[in-house]
């Protein structure tokens, strides 16, 4: 079991409940160690006394307020905790908000709360039930780690949870630090706006953050993997374009259209929806997310039949339930433009290499595209 990161106790009018704070989130972040170039030498960073240049041990090493130029005060630990007696060991609950009242760019961290004890359950279940029927939070504030927190306790199915929250003078203002920001003089009854309006309800979606992973985190695994085995590493395509305002009206009447039927046709994974782009190049950004772990860096020969395998299952069910097939059109002939400019730069570049074309490996999503529609490429 988990060790508490802070102990104390949660009041809540004249109720008393001694609890603990339990991390609820962690890394899974690919880390990697610095090495000098050329080597395998590792980069250490130290402690140092900037005058002597000597290494500082940690219990040696004090808190300095600096005045001015080389004047401090020295500040000790315990110093700290006196100025605030009790305070650093109480969650004092001082109100109640509605929770849709705290815009999410005043939450920090997560944090579980447990009961310490099981005799002081039926007091943390009272109060975890009252505010999952109120949909409130309880503003309290805690110091922790030497710094005093805002924080906000809600309740989740079975457990209560505490976030800390950025003080109002940490928020900056968007006009302050972004650029640019359009004035909102857009009607109501705009028929743009109603076209947007429509996009998203035909993109809306249940919550359930299991349907979505770190891709970034199994592409970096699958680059380490590949240089591990000397293979080829592929870069991945290359960002859509922008939107054209002028023909803004026109690419949100086609994104609606393309979400409906896709809804007509089986529908697509949660995570691989919700990254669409309306560029044209949104269904072989899917391709390449949903298959990430499938794709990792293999032997030429076994990729290219996968590949093959793959593309050809998949054609097939999109002829079957496409808008093509049901409009009665013929399907497309294979290696066109059109079916080119459907695949991902990885698989443009595995017919690439069955095609030997040449300089294939520095070419962009675009160039090899193109090569491979020159006739008798793409075969």
């Amino acid at each position: 079991m988990a060790r508490p990161v802070w102990t104390g106790v949660l009041t809540f009018g004249l109720v008393t409940l001694p609890v603990g704070l339990y991390t609820a989130t962690e890394d899974h972040t690919v880390h990697f160690h610095q090495l000098q170039r050329g080597t395998s030498d590792r980069i250490r960073n130290k402690r140092v006394n900037e005058r002597t240049g000597k290494e500082v041990d940690t219990d040696k090493i004090v808190k300095g307020y600096k005045l001015e130029e080389g004047e401090y005060v020295v500040v000790e630990p315990q110093e700290l905790e006196e100025i605030s007696p009790g305070r650093s060991k109480v969650i004092d609950l001082a109100g109640f908000v509605d929770l849709h009242q705290v815009e999410p760019v005043y939450f920090g961290r997560t944090y579980y709360v447990g009961p310490r004890g099981k005799e002081y359950g039926k007091v943390y279940e009272l109060m975890r039930a009252a505010l999952d029927r109120s949909d409130k939070a309880g503003i309290a504030t805690l110091t922790m780690r030497g710094k005093e927190y805002l924080t906000a306790l809600r309740a989740q199915p079975g457990v209560l949870v505490l976030h800390t929250l950025h003080w109002a003078d940490e928020v900056r203002d968007p006009a302050d630090v972004v650029p640019e920001l359009p004035q909102r003089r857009t009607k109501s009854d705009s028929k743009e706006l109603r076209t947007a309006e429509q996009l998203i309800d035909a993109l809306t979606i249940d919550w359930d953050p299991g349907d979505y992973h770190d891709t970034y985190e199994e592409r970096v695994k699958r680059l380490v993997a590949a240089k591990r085995e000397g293979e080829e590493v592929v870069g991945e395509p290359e960002p859509p374009e922008s939107t054209n305002v002028i023909d803004l009206m026109e690419v949100l009447s086609r994104s609606v259209e393309q979400s409906r039927s896709r809804g007509r046709g089986g529908g697509r994974g949660k995570q691989d929806t919700d990254r669409e782009e309306t560029s044209g190049e949104g269904p072989a950004s899917r391709r390449e997310t949903t298959r990430g772990k499938q794709s990792t860096r293999r032997s030429k020969t076994s990729r290219g039949k996968e590949t093959a395998g793959r593309r050809e299952t998949s054609r097939g069910k999109e002829t079957a339930g496409g808008k093509e097939a049901a409009r009665g059109k013929p399907a497309r002939r294979r290696g066109s433009s059109e079916d080119l400019a459907a695949l991902s730069k990885a698989e443009l570049y595995e017919r690439a290499t069955a095609a030997d074309v040449p300089g294939r490996s520095k070419m962009t999503r675009d160039q090899l595209v193109e090569a491979l529609a020159r006739p008798g490429a793409a075969a």
